[in-house]
Formats: C-alpha cells, sequence, structure tokens
C-alpha cells in the first residue's frame, strides 16, 4: 500500500517536476519573447518618433514638384496665350505706347483684335487682354468716366492704325461734351473720317446706320457672302469701310432708337458697322463685350484685367494728322489705259442706241460705266477746284472716243474757266495732231457768256434738223432715224460745258435764254441723240438752274466728285468722304440706293492723252477737219477769217452790196460781223468809245474788207485821221490801201466834208462807191464848225449821212461819245437814223437808249476788253457781241 503510495507519489513527483521543468521553459521562453517584444516595441517607437518628419519631407517634395510643373505650365501658357495675342492683335494692335506706330493690314487681311490692357499671372509674363471690334464685334463700358474714356481713346487708336488709311470712319455722338469725348481725333474730320451728330442727332445716326447695314446686304454681299470680311478674305478687297459709331450718353432712348439699336448690334459687325458705347445700354448678343471699370482696373466679361495707360494726347493727334494727310493725298489714279479697248478693237461700236463707256474700276475691281441714251440722257458733274473734274471730263471723252467713231459720236466742248487744258483737242502749234471726234473747243470763255449762248442756239438748230428730218421719215428716236436714213449723218452728239453756271449767272437776257434754250435740249434731246453734260466747281445758288426742277429732273446721271455739293440727292452724302481720285457715279438722279464708287484713271497729264489722241488721229477720215477753236484770250485776225478770204470782186451787174466786215461773232462757226452797205438810207456806220485800238480795229477791218470786193481804182477810200494817238493805225492802212486812198487831216478834213456833200449832188454822182473812214471825227469839231461855203463841215457832215449812202457814199466813223455823236448830228434832240449800224465798245448800255437802240432802258451792254456791241437796225433786233480784228501789221 506504502509502495504504492510511494509510486503514486513519486510519479506524482516525477510529474511535477515534469511540470515545473515544462513551467520554467515556457517561462524562459516567454520572458525570451517578452524580451524581444520589448525590444521591438523600442525599435517601432524609435520607427514612429521617425515617420511624421520623413511624410513631411517627402509631401513637402512632392508640393514643391507640383509647384514647379504648374509653374513651368503657365509659363508655357503665358508664352502662347502671348504669342496668340500678338497673331490675334499684330503691331498696333497691341504693341506699348512708347513705341507705337500705325500697321496698317496687308489687303485682304482683318485687322485683328485690339487690346485694351493686361491679365496678370502669379510668375509669369502678363498676358495682353484683347477686345475685338473691326470684323469682330462691338464694346459697352461702364464705370468710371476717366477709366471708359481713356479706352475708347485706345481702341479707336489702334483700330486706326491697323486698318488702312480712310477705310475706318468714325462717327461720334457726344451730347454732354459736345464732341469733347473724341476732341483729339479732330484731325480726322477735314478727311471726312470724323462726323460727330449733335444733340437729338441720335435717331438719325442709328437709322443712318441701318441703312448701311440694309444697303451692303442687298447689293454689296448680294447672299454671295456671309460677311464682309469674308468677301475680303474671297475677293482680296474690301469694299466698304468700316463704320464705327462711338456713342457717349445721352438722355434715355426712345422706342424706335432702341429698336434700330437692337438692329445694329445684332447685323453690324457682318457689314463692317460697330458700336463703342458708353451711358448706353445695349442688348446682350455673342458680337458684344463687356467692359466694368473701376478706379483701379476693369472687367472684360468677367475677366479681371489691368487697363493699359491712355496713349498720350499728341499721339493720338499726330496719327490722325498723318491719316488724314493720305487720305486726302489720295491713292494714287490707275491706268488711263485701263478705260481702253485694244487697239484693234477701237471704233467698233455703234452709237445707234447710246454711248457706253467705262469711267473708272469699282470696289471689287469691275468697271463702273457710264451711258448716255434715253436713260439717261444727260450728266451733271460736281466737285470742288482739285478733286479732279477735267481729269474725270478728260477719261470719259477719251473712253468714248477709242471706242466709238466720228461718225457716231461729236463733242462740242466749252470752258467757262480760265485755262487751255481742252485745247489740246483742237489743232495747235505744239502739237498739229486733234480729236477727230471733235466739233468745238471753247477756252478761257469766262467773259464771253455770249459763247456759251451761241453753243446752244446751235444746238437747238440741230435739234430742230433732226426732229425735222425725223418727223419726215416718221420716226421718233435717233435710232429709228438712222435705219430708215442710213446714208445720212446723224452722230450722237455730246455737249460738255464745264463750269456752267458761268452761263447762267446773273438775271439778265443772256441767262434767261440760255436756261430756255438748255430746258428745250435736256427735254427733247434725248430723242434725237443730244446729250449734256454739266460740269461745276459748286452749283449752290444758281437760281436759272434751280429754279426750274424740269429741267433739273432732266439730268439723271450725277457724278460727284470729293466734297461735291448739292449734285446728289439732298439726304446722299456719299460723297463727303471720298478719297481724292474717286468719284460717286449715280444714274438715279443721286437717289443713294443708285451709288457707285468709281476710282479715276489719270488722263489729263499731256503725255497720257497724246498717246491716245495721236493713234485716233492716224485713224480719222480723209475728210475729216480740225475742230473750231475758240480762244476768249485771243484776239482774231482777219486775214485768217473764213468771210473775208471768201471776199472777190462781184461779177459785172451783180447787184449785191459791198460788206463791211467789223469783227469776228461770237459764235460756232467763227462767222464775221457784217455790216451791209446797199445803196439805201441810214447805211453808216458809227464806232462809240474812247478806246482807241479797238476803235481803229473796226474800222481798219471794215476798209480792207470793203477794198477787197472792188478792183483797184474803183472806190475811193478817204481817210481823216483827227487823233494823234490813232494816226499809226490809220496811216498803215492809208499805205496799204494806196492809190484808192486819200489822207486828210485836222486841217482838210472840212474841205473833205465841203466836197463830198457836194459830190453828192453834183454831175457826177453816180459814180463809183466812196467810203469816209473818220478816226475820231469829234476831235474836228471846231474845224467842222467854220463854215466852208454857204455851210460848216458839221452840216456837209450831216447831208453826206443823210443823203449819201443813196448815191453809194458811205460813212465809217469814230466818235469818242455817244453824246459827242448827237452833239455833231444836231444836237439832243437830233435825229440818228441816218447812223443805221453801230459799234459800242466802252459805251454802257444805258448810254445806247432812245433812238438808237429799240426798247427802253437800251441793251443789256457791259464793256469789257476787245469786245463790242454791234447792232444793225436793219438786221438785229438785239446787239450782237463781236470781237474786233487784230491789227493786219
Amino acid at each position: 500500500m506504502a509502495d504504492r503510495r510511494s509510486q503514486l507519489v513519486a510519479r506524482v513527483r516525477e510529474l511535477l517536476a515534469e511540470a515545473q521543468g515544462a513551467s520554467r521553459t515556457r517561462s524562459t521562453a516567454a520572458q525570451t519573447t517578452l524580451a524581444a517584444a520589448r525590444d521591438r516595441a523600442v525599435r517601432v517607437r524609435r520607427a514612429a518618433s521617425g515617420v511624421p518628419e520623413r511624410v513631411g519631407a517627402e509631401r513637402d517634395r512632392r508640393l514643391a514638384e507640383i509647384d514647379a510643373r504648374h509653374a513651368s505650365r503657365l509659363a508655357v501658357l503665358a508664352r502662347r496665350a502671348a504669342e496668340a495675342a500678338a497673331r490675334e492683335a499684330p503691331g498696333a494692335g497691341s504693341a506699348d505706347w512708347p513705341g507705337w506706330r500705325p500697321t496698317p493690314a496687308t489687303r485682304g487681311e482683318s485687322p485683328g483684335a485690339t487690346r485694351v490692357g493686361t491679365i496678370r499671372l502669379p510668375d509669369a509674363e502678363p498676358v495682353p487682354a484683347l477686345v475685338s471690334l473691326l470684323d469682330g464685334g462691338h464694346v459697352a463700358l461702364d464705370g468710371d468716366p476717366e477709366g471708359c474714356a481713356a479706352v475708347v481713346t485706345a481702341l479707336l487708336l489702334r483700330s486706326l492704325g491697323r486698318a488702312a488709311p480712310g477705310s475706318v470712319r468714325v462717327v461720334g455722338y457726344d451730347p454732354d461734351h459736345l464732341g469733347g469725348g473724341l476732341a483729339g481725333f479732330a484731325p480726322l474730320g477735314p478727311a471726312g473720317l470724323l462726323t460727330f451728330v449733335g444733340p437729338g442727332g441720335l435717331g438719325r445716326l442709328l437709322d443712318d446706320l441701318v441703312e448701311q447695314i440694309r444697303r451692303i446686304n442687298e447689293t454689296v454681299l448680294a447672299g454671295e457672302h456671309a460677311s464682309l470680311r469674308e468677301l475680303a478674305a474671297a475677293t482680296d478687297r474690301r469694299p466698304e469701310p468700316w463704320r464705327v459709331a462711338v456713342l457717349l450718353g445721352g438722355d434715355e432712348l426712345s422706342r424706335h432708337e432702341r429698336g434700330q439699336l437692337d438692329r445694329v448690334v445684332r447685323a453690324g459687325v457682318a457689314c463692317g458697322v460697330h458700336l463703342i458705347v458708353r451711358g448706353v445700354p445695349l442688348p446682350d448678343d455673342a458680337t458684344l463685350t463687356r467692359i466694368a471699370v473701376t478706379a483701379d482696373g476693369a472687367r472684360v466679361g468677367t475677366l479681371p484685367v489691368r487697363l493699359d495707360p491712355p496713349p498720350p494726347a499728341t499721339l493720338v493727334t499726330e496719327t490722325c494728322r498723318q491719316i488724314a494727310s493720305v487720305v486726302s493725298a489720295g491713292p494714287a489714279p490707275t491706268p488711263f489705259t485701263d478705260l481702253l479697248p485694244p487697239p484693234e478693237q477701237m471704233w467698233q461700236e455703234d452709237s445707234a442706241t447710246g454711248l457706253t463707256a467705262p469711267i473708272g474700276e469699282g470696289p471689287q475691281g469691275r468697271p463702273v460705266l457710264l451711258t448716255l441714251g434715253d436713260y439717261p440722257p444727260h450728266a451733271l458733274i460736281g466737285g470742288p477746284s482739285g478733286t479732279g473734274k477735267t481729269n474725270l471730263i478728260f477719261a470719259w471723252i477719251g473712253a468714248l472716243a477709242a471706242r466709238y467713231s466720228p461718225a457716231e459720236l461729236e463733242f462740242y466742248l466749252l470752258d467757262f474757266k480760265e485755262g487751255v487744258s481742252f485745247a489740246r483737242f483742237a489743232k495747235g502749234r505744239r502739237d498739229p495732231s486733234w480729236l477727230p471726234h471733235m466739233r468745238l473747243v471753247g477756252i478761257n470763255v469766262n467773259t464771253d457768256r455770249e459763247f456759251g449762248l451761241a453753243l446752244l442756239r446751235f444746238l437747238a438748230e440741230e435739234l430742230r434738223r433732226r426732229a425735222d428730218a425725223a418727223k419726215k421719215h416718221e420716226v421718233t428716236k435717233l435710232a429709228e432715224l438712222r435705219a430708215v436714213d442710213p446714208t445720212g449723218h446723224w452722230p450722237r452728239i455730246v455737249a460738255v460745258v464745264d463750269e456752267f453756271q458761268m452761263l447762267l449767272a446773273g438775271r439778265d437776257a443772256v441767262a434767261r435764254e440760255a436756261a430756255d434754250l438748255l430746258e428745250d435740249l435736256a427735254r427733247r434731246g434725248r430723242s434725237q441723240g443730244i446729250h449734256l453734260v454739266l460740269a461745276s466747281q459748286d452749283v449752290r445758288g444758281i437760281e436759272a438752274l434751280w429754279g426750274r426742277p424740269a429741267l433739273v429732273a432732266q439730268f439723271t446721271l450725277r457724278i460727284a466728285l470729293p466734297k461735291a455739293l448739292r449734285i446728289l440727292a439732298e439726304r446722299n452724302d456719299a460723297a463727303q468722304s471720298l478719297p481724292k481720285f474717286h468719284a460717286v457715279v449715280n444714274a438715279e438722279s443721286g437717289l443713294p440706293e443708285g451709288n457707285e464708287v468709281a476710282r479715276i484713271p489719270s488722263a489729263s497729264e499731256w503725255e497720257t492723252w497724246s498717246e491716245l489722241q495721236h493713234r485716233l488721229w492716224r485713224m480719222r477720215p480723209a475728210e475729216a477737219a480740225p475742230a473750231r477753236l475758240f480762244d476768249g484770250d485771243a484776239i482774231p485776225r482777219l486775214a485768217e477769217a473764213p468771210d473775208f478770204r471768201a471776199l472777190t470782186p462781184p461779177e459785172v451787174g451783180t447787184p449785191r452790196g459791198p460788206v463791211a466786215l467789223l469783227g469776228e461773232i461770237i459764235d460756232v462757226q467763227a462767222r464775221s460781223a457784217a455790216l451791209r452797205l446797199p445803196r439805201a438810207p441810214g447805211r453808216n456806220l458809227a464806232v462809240l468809245g474812247t478806246r482807241i485800238d479797238e476803235a481803229c480795229a473796226v474800222l481798219d477791218a471794215a476798209a480792207r474788207s470793203l477794198a477787197r470786193q472792188h478792183r483797184p481804182g474803183t472806190a475811193r477810200f478817204s481817210i481823216a485821221c483827227l487823233d494823234p494817238d490813232a494816226d499809226p493805225a490809220a496811216r498803215a492802212l492809208y499805205e496799204d490801201l494806196a492809190d484808192d486812198a486819200a489822207w486828210y487831216d485836222e486841217e482838210t478834213v472840212a474841205e473833205l466834208m465841203a466836197e463830198t456833200a457836194d459830190g453828192i449832188g453834183g454831175p457826177g454822182a453816180g459814180g463809183g462807191p466812196h467810203y469816209l473812214l473818220l478816226f475820231a471825227v469829234d476831235a474836228a469839231a471846231g474845224a467842222l464848225a467854220a463854215r466852208v461855203g454857204r455851210s460848216t463841215g458839221l452840216e456837209h457832215l450831216r447831208r453826206i449821212l443823210h443823203d449819201g449812202p443813196e448815191r453809194r457814199t458811205h460813212v465809217l466813223a469814230w466818235w469818242r461819245g455817244v453824246a459827242r455823236m448827237k452833239a455833231d448830228l444836231g444836237g439832243t434832240g437830233a435825229r440818228t437814223d441816218q447812223i443805221g449800224a453801230w459799234v459800242a465798245l466802252d459805251t454802257h448800255g444805258g448810254d445806247l437808249s432812245g433812238p438808237l437802240y429799240p426798247g427802253s432802258g437800251g441793251p443789256d451792254w457791259y464793256p469789257r476788253p476787245w469786245r463790242g456791241l454791234f447792232f444793225d437796225r436793219a438786221v438785229h433786233r438785239t446787239g450782237q457781241t463781236i470781237i474786233p480784228y487784230g491789227p493786219a501789221r
């Protein structure tokens, strides 16, 4: 039992020892694990204490890397934005003011955007803040007035600098400051590039802008292009300028004004019509840029912008002066040869239905044609001095003359201003050629309105001749007449009268008759192929023309040169902004919808015109004759007068009486003023006035023309010179008449009178003709007062005047005044019917009233150098202006 217990005890002890050993082993392992854990814990704590530092360092590294990448990307984007801005707003569109200068876009290129300030970016260069204006949109400003004014100035100046000179037209509406907000741009005004609209004019301005948009859409874009920008890119030409309306405040808009403004905002950009507005509400639109200006910056849309400083005032005015100077000078004209057909096609056109020729190049490069026919029949040309009126006439004449032969077209040209530019159409000393179509050239006729009247009379007679022929052939129009009478000579006639207002000036008989003839020719001439082209620098105040609306209405073709007044319709001011060498051609009586702008070539230089004229001259028909040239400053010569050269002694038995030529009539045919001296009462001549040279010239021409009609020895010429100053001229005549002449002076003139008076009733009274040429007869009053026989010399003179013409004795005498002549004829109440004809020189019309001239008040005669008024009571109803022939030697 004990053993068992011992065994159990031993076993228990053994088990306990095993358990104690195992416990000790596990305890040792646990201690080892605890030590390792504690070591790990120490290491973990040590490692954990270093993590925030590493994480912070990594975070900082990554943030620095991100910042660097962002800054690099931002710099790249800023650089690209700046480059894009430079491309979109090159040169003057974005350059800084210190180095700024105009840099116009090339032909067909859009001006681009306009810089107003900069966008500030951190760690990057500033980027230009751009606004689209020309071909881009409208701009609405709000906020600080001074800042808004700076933006307006910058926008306008940069836009002007990016556009070709003259292609931007600015209209200012500034009712609060009356244009002061745009004062720096005032130099543009004289060139027609800046106009101001006063208070109350906003409605008219908006109406005009809407009308411009409508016109451009209908006639320029015409459905072929969506905008002027697209048209310019496609054709490399911009046919219309940009129109920028600057509206600076004003009263509340009316309903009509708001509607018009909305239309401009919606449709203006495509047609080059733009708005810069401050203080006027505008509707939202994709083309509208809003700029809110504060004292320290601005917002363009939602983008904060630092505005540029305003441009220096001197830069603005100087730039505007330069632009205005370029525009005023005008672009160089196109070559004159552009108007001409190829040489092989010259004179190939038919004028039966009208005359058509180009006058210049239109905005899109197409020729602008001028037509004269049934419609339009006549033309008005207007433009101030220096705008190219003469050049335009040359171009038109050249274009027509190159297309139509002289059988198809004839010209009659009259120039009332001083100058000889039109003389080249006639044969001259410098150039023997002439334009074959030219029938008449009148120059320097500013003091000879009678010549213009003579041209109208000639055309009226030609109109009557053509109308009679048309009636005979039972037709009404020139084309029909030419068809039924192909052998007749029926060219179209173009009569050009430059400075025609001189012809209609005043209220005298010349102006009244000229206006009547013009009206008749304008009304009936179209059907017979007679066309009038009237040109003037300014037609304001011409009562004789504008008081006749029926006359003006016939001139449906209007050509207005730069700054022309009253040529176009009243509200058509298209000519006010034209550059030099351009013209508005309008075949709709000047209404705005008929406007065409033509660039006129240079045609007035001698070399330019001479080449064409020589070519046409060499093509002239064999029977062609030079044009009649009338020069108001030239003195005609008797020896060159056709009527003088045609004089010959009459055949035996011919009852024709002799003719005394007194001077050249101011008319188309260069006829001579002729005084017939038949055996009839009163066939004597009185020359009245104090001008010695002119009086001597009249008597000299009369004597020489009479001598040419008598064979030597068959006529007597008694020459009495009683004024020493007239002695040279009288002596020259005496010497040239040779044996047929006798000389008398103050001492012997009384004997001449007595001998002649006695001879009238004597046995030989029926002999040959006897002409008494008395130079300054009134100077011999003392000598003639003495008695010779039973009568005084004055009594003998009166008898000769009364009875002599019926016995072939005629007196051609010069009195130095009407009163002196009346005194010699018997005093104030003396009859003057024995003086059948007279030539008044420096004698006023009022002095010729009474028995010398029919009616009351005397003729409308105002003396002028080397002109005389000829009146023959047997022929004339009114006086006839003549030019005395120059000295024979």
